[in-house]
């Protein structure tokens, strides 16, 4: 058998490889709109994966196929394309572009052993893309960039290699260097003149793909000319990352380095993440077979991208967290495995993409399945063996049968009811775990209402599916405000959330305003009587009690006093007298919201031998709390959040700014690596309801913030009269 070969399937035939080393895991990352899904169409041209005339159906790309998104005309979700190039296997990760879907994104990352990054010539590169830069450039995942819509008017391809230069090379200016120039057909209308062809700066040969198929020819002269400098300062890039010391002296003393030579240390250069070139790439033309630079980048991914070999051995523990040795990518080494996408196919149910990093994955074997238990994010705890069902590797809607999936392979496995992504999956008599891969922290609440009573059946198990699919999504059930919250990344988040319950799991939601958690308390000492007296025949019902109410430190919440002397009130009745202040406190006694950090102390009262009972006195206690609460002065508390946004230098100023106008009080700044400061402050929570959006506009999308939370604290009084309005309102 060959490095790849092909498996008859129901759905079609699938690609597998029978050695990590045929395998190379590639992501693609760029903002959103930047041609992702276009280029991974045009790769899958190339390679034959999919014919011109079948390769888009009702309006899909191979890798946006989910209904969604159709409808958004954009990606929201990891999708996986396998194509084979020169015996080869290339899992090609497609991720979304929009920072809502980051999850989706950090997934990508974690399965990939390099990164493509995608800019657009026209769009340039957003404070997104560098910041996944930084990341990839601190784990040294290898790394490529690729220039797209090379035809729109305003497009110039020169230009953005030197942008690119300035912002992905500032460490090491000569680590990103472009290994072909494009070459120009005559110019439109527009004065635009397409790009038809490249010319390698290495090999000094021509590769026109003015005819729709690709062409190698040599330059001529005014060609050769174009490249001179440029494939100079590619070579010294090239001998600088050399293991070979003596290359550059020779180079310098007039040497003509050997072709083989340079290829050589490139590939292993950008395999080991120091040096990333720049490439270029359009999707095909009408009647065209292969889209310009689609073979050159095939061909690099394949000589220069990693083999899952080169990726560092894996740590995984025992499920009791206890230590066990590293593995590494061996088909025939303990199988581990990860879940890095989760989820629902109409027909299938559950579906699990997965990482094979350790051992062969094989169909209809029972697995051991080890969570790492996200109960803060609403997610079931779960450390269970379980069968797996079919093998499949995916294609667009397709899912194409295998027969196994070693090491350094990805693939799907139904039926895992009970896996979640994230998940490590390992032999049930060697249970292991992998430790979880960074997930951003949903920080925008979705309160959300069933729509029906047969919406409110269907919902929980609804939700639990949805959050089993999406760790960057949290479900809260709020003890304080009685809401139902969906903890999301960004307001497009939230509309796929629901569109997917509404689609997906025939929940139909409706979303509500976001309640923060406000407490009462008093400001002043005060004194209340309650007095519930009634006769109507027979047992009637007898209770007096007389309080005093002061207001304690902050944190102190309720503490109550009997000073009652001779009996006025009757030892077994001074529990029910609590009971009624307790009660009447946990309802709230000006807006409805709970009072905390009060001392009630029961002074007097007076009971009647027959008609005073526990009811009476619960009553009259709490009718004493609502008396005292008429004469005082109720303070509303509101919380109050600890805030860490980090964010570029240049956004500091209208940061803090921003946080000034929300009643926030900036505690302190610090350095959080070159060129990012992280600003420290105190902010009521009720102020950045809608924080993790509108620090997106402010940072322009470059800005991140953790939050905590910190104490509650009186609310201002104009403020907080207009809580008691809204509250009477809504009585």
């Amino acid at each position: 058998m060959g490095a790849t070969s092909h498996q008859a399937g129901a759905a079609g035939r699938a690609l597998t490889a029978d050695r990590p080393s045929s395998i190379r895991n590639v992501v693609l990352v760029g903002h959103s709109g930047s041609g992702k899904t276009t280029l991974v169409e045009a790769l899958a041209l190339t390679a034959g994966a999919v014919n011109r005339a079948g390769r888009v159906e009702d309006g899909a790309t191979i890798s946006d196929y989910d209904e969604i998104e159709h409808r958004r005309q954009r990606s929201v979700q990891l999708s996986l394309v396998p194509v084979e190039w020169g015996g080869i296997k290339i899992n090609i990760l497609d991720t979304p572009g929009y920072a809502d879907f980051v999850g989706e994104l950090r997934a990508g990352l974690r399965a990939a052993d390099a990164a493509l990054f995608v800019v657009s010539a026209s769009d340039g590169i957003d404070g997104a893309t560098r910041m996944v830069w930084d990341e990839c450039e601190a784990v040294g995942m290898p790394r490529a960039i690729v220039v797209t819509h090379l035809e729109a008017a305003r497009s110039d391809y020169t230009q953005m290699t030197t942008v690119c230069g300035e912002i992905f090379g500032a460490e090491d200016p000569d680590a990103v260097i472009p290994l072909y120039l494009p070459l120009h057909g005559p110019a439109g209308p527009d004065g635009h003149a397409p790009v038809t062809g490249l010319l390698g700066l290495l090999s000094q040969r021509v590769y026109d793909y003015s005819s729709g198929e690709r062409v190698e020819r040599d330059p001529d002269p005014a060609e050769l000319a174009l490249i001179a400098d440029a494939r100079s300062r590619l070579i010294e890039g090239i001998i600088a990352e050399s293991e070979d010391e003596s290359l550059m002296d020779r180079y310098l003393g007039g040497e003509d380095i050997d072709i083989k030579t340079l290829v050589d240390d490139l590939e292993r250069a950008v395999a080991r993440g120091t040096f990333h070139p720049v490439l270029m790439a359009a999707p095909a033309g009408d009647g065209a077979r292969q889209g310009l630079g689609t073979v050159e980048l095939l061909e690099l991914v394949t000589g220069g991208f990693p083999t899952p070999l080169e990726r560092a051995a894996v740590t995984v523990t025992r499920p009791d967290g206890s230590a066990r040795p590293e593995v590494t990518c061996d088909p025939a080494g303990p199988l581990v495995a990860e879940v890095v996408k989760t989820s629902s196919d109409p027909y299938v149910g559950r579906v699990s993409l997965v990482r094979v990093f350790s051992g062969t994955l094989k169909p209809e074997e029972t697995v051991h399945v080890s969570g790492h238990g996200l109960a803060d994010r609403g997610h079931e705890d779960h450390d269970v063996d379980e069968r797996i069902g079919t093998l499949t590797a995916p294609f667009g809607k397709q899912q194409r049968a295998l027969t196994r999936c070693i090491a350094g392979d990805l693939a799907c496995v139904a039926k895992l009811t009970r896996a979640e992504t994230g998940d490590t999956l390992s032999a049930k008599d060697d249970p292991l775990l992998m430790a979880p891969w960074t997930m951003p922290d949903p920080l925008l609440p979705l309160a959300i209402e069933a729509h029906s009573k047969a919406d409110e059946d269907k919902l929980s198990q609804g939700l639990a599916r949805l959050v089993a699919e999406d760790p960057t999504m949290r479900l809260e059930q709020n003890p304080h405000t009685h809401q139902v919250v969906l903890w999301c990344l960004g307001e497009a988040h939230q509309d796929v959330a629901l569109e997917r319950l509404r689609t997906r799991y025939g929940v139909q939601v409706d979303p509500v305003p976001h309640k923060v958690s406000l407490r009462e308390t008093f400001g002043v000492k005060a004194a209340g009587r309650g007095r519930h007296v009634k006769q109507s025949g027979g047992h009637g019902q007898f209770a007096i009690c007389e309080i005093e109410v002061e207001p304690l430190p902050p944190g102190s919440g309720i503490e109550f006093v009997d000073k009652v002397v001779g009996g006025a009130v009757p030892r077994q009745f001074i529990p029910s007298v609590e009971k009624g202040v307790r009660g009447q406190a946990a309802r709230g006694v000006a807006a409805g919201y709970p009072l905390v950090d009060v001392r009630i102390t029961l002074l007097d009262g007076k009971a009647h031998s027959v008609d005073s009972s526990d009811a009476a006195f619960q009553t009259a206690g709490a009718l004493a709390l609502r008396e005292a609460a008429a004469e005082a002065r109720i303070d509303l508390l509101e919380p109050v959040a600890e805030l860490a946004v980090l964010i570029p230098d240049e956004y500091v100023g209208p940061v803090m700014s921003d946080l000034a106008g929300r009643r926030g009080r900036v505690v302190g700044t610090d350095q959080a690596g070159q060129g990012r400061t992280r600003v420290r402050a105190e902010i009521p929570e009720i102020e950045i309801g809608r924080y993790a959006v509108e620090l997106r506009s402010v940072s322009h999308g470059t800005g991140r913030f953790a939050r905590a939370y910190a104490r509650h604290e009186p609310m201002p009084p104009q403020i907080a009269e207009k809580v008691r309005e809204q509250a009477e309102k809504g009585s």
